[in-house]
């Protein structure tokens, strides 16, 4: 091995150098606990009320709206239960008690600006969300919540006559995923939050992929609810976000202490959230040079792989697209082994999301923008940073071009596509 490649950043990033730098005292000198009125937890808990200012100026949101998690999963999931309790009475506890009634359905929690009070039970997401809601709301179903998963077209975009359509009276939530983890395609959000906020619904948006890569604005975008997660934008792991609407009552999620303003208990991952702050300061600064210079080792990256190396597609959208994403689908291979032997030549990719990796079933979201299994099968996702280098690319094009032909040969399938083709 020569060099070792990593394209594989959307799984997670290396942790900047001046973030871990950021984070040392809080593991040595100020280690005291945020909620301690002792020097060093004042020092800590200024240090946290740092970050969440860092964070909430990034997003033009107020510092009392960033409640501090272990990372995108447990904000997705506050998210979706929490809005389920708030108009279900749903009980998180009890799945097998469904919806309540009576009292308890009329002491419900509300949406600040809408102060309707009666019980709804449905929300909408799409087929190609991360896991983290997807099974969070297999959870809700299993509690009498109603779920439409919308279909999204060839490029794994939301159809917004369709998500019209599906609004009930009983909607309370929609869910929609900022850019998908796996083919980068980036959803209509500015649109989707003025649907939600015509009709009255939460919108909560999973951000994890798009945080730090892009612009996001919460007010103009009308988001209500948003997760986001620090690992993937050269952050530490183990810590995240979730943005609530200073007017919607959420009840806590994690019971315990007080943390969090008596929303999110347990003792704060102090050093976490310094990186994290440190680490969104230096994704703000650093976002629009970063953008140009990896949509344009993007765009290089695809052109040169779909030129070059027959029967085989670019999943997701062109040009809508997170700016370090690649997904690509070659016929005839078996993506888990193309990973294996790209690693073998130092060079880390993925077939899909970190989350399912290992699976022996086909991607879910490939499926969904109706690519058939044995496609959605040889998929590969190649994701770039700020450090990948166009070497780094041809080097890797060089590599996929051996072993996908290497693969081929020893395919039955291709051999017998080979002979159908006109001489």
């Amino acid at each position: 091995m020569d060099k070792f490649i990593y394209l594989d950043n959307a799984a997670t990033t290396k942790t900047s150098p001046t973030v871990v730098e950021a984070m040392l005292p809080y593991f040595s000198e100020y280690y005291g606990n945020a909620s301690g009125i002792y020097g060093i937890g004042v020092k800590s808990r200024e240090a946290v009320n740092r970050s969440r200012e860092i964070i909430a100026s990034t997003i033009g949101a107020r510092p009392e709206e960033i409640y501090f998690t272990a990372g995108g999963t447990e904000s997705d999931n506050w998210a979706l239960k929490a809005a389920a309790e708030m108009f279900c009475s749903f009980r998180a506890d009890n799945t097998e008690a469904g919806l309540l009634h009576g009292s308890n359905a009329e002491n419900s929690a509300g949406l600040g600006h809408s102060d309707q009070k009666q019980i709804k039970n449905h929300l909408i997401t799409t087929k190609i969300e991360h896991h983290a809601i997807l099974h969070t709301c297999e959870y809700l179903e299993k509690a009498g919540i109603e779920v439409t998963y919308l279909n999204v077209d060839e490029n794994g975009l939301v159809r917004l006559e369709e998500l019209e359509q599906a609004i009930r009276p009983e909607t309370f939530l929609i869910s929609v995923m900022f850019a998908n983890n796996e083919v980068g395609s980036l959803q209509p959000i500015r649109e989707i939050g003025e649907i939600a906020k015509k009709y009255g619904i939460l919108f909560h948006t999973d951000a994890v992929q798009a945080y730090g890569q892009l612009p996001i604005d919460v007010e103009e975008l009308h988001i209500d609810l948003m997760s986001a997660s620090a690992h993937k934008l050269n952050g530490p792991k183990g810590v995240g976000f979730l943005y609530i609407r200073r007017n919607l009552r959420i009840r806590s999620f994690m019971h315990g202490g007080a943390q969090e303003r008596h929303r999110r208990a347990g003792t704060e991952n102090v050093p976490g959230i310094v990186g994290f702050g440190q680490a969104a300061k230096e994704a703000a600064e650093t976002m629009e040079t970063r953008a140009a210079y990896e949509t344009r080792l993007r765009d290089y990256l695809i052109d040169r792989v779909l030129k070059e190396i027959p029967y085989t597609r670019l999943n997701g959208h062109r040009t809508r697209r997170l700016p370090n994403n690649a997904n690509f689908s070659f016929q005839f291979v078996e993506g888990e082994t193309l990973l294996i032997m790209l690693d073998m030549e130092g060079i880390c990719g993925s077939s899909g999301s970190a989350c399912t990796s290992g699976s022996l079933d086909p991607s879910h979201v490939l499926l969904a923008l109706g690519l058939p299994e044995d496609i959605a099968h040889g998929s590969l996702r190649l994701t770039l940073s700020a450090e990948t280098t166009k070497e780094e690319l041809d080097i890797t094009v060089e590599k996929i071009k051996q072993i996908v032909e290497r693969l081929r040969v020893m395919s039955p399938q291709y051999e017998d596509f080979r002979k159908r083709l006109p001489e």
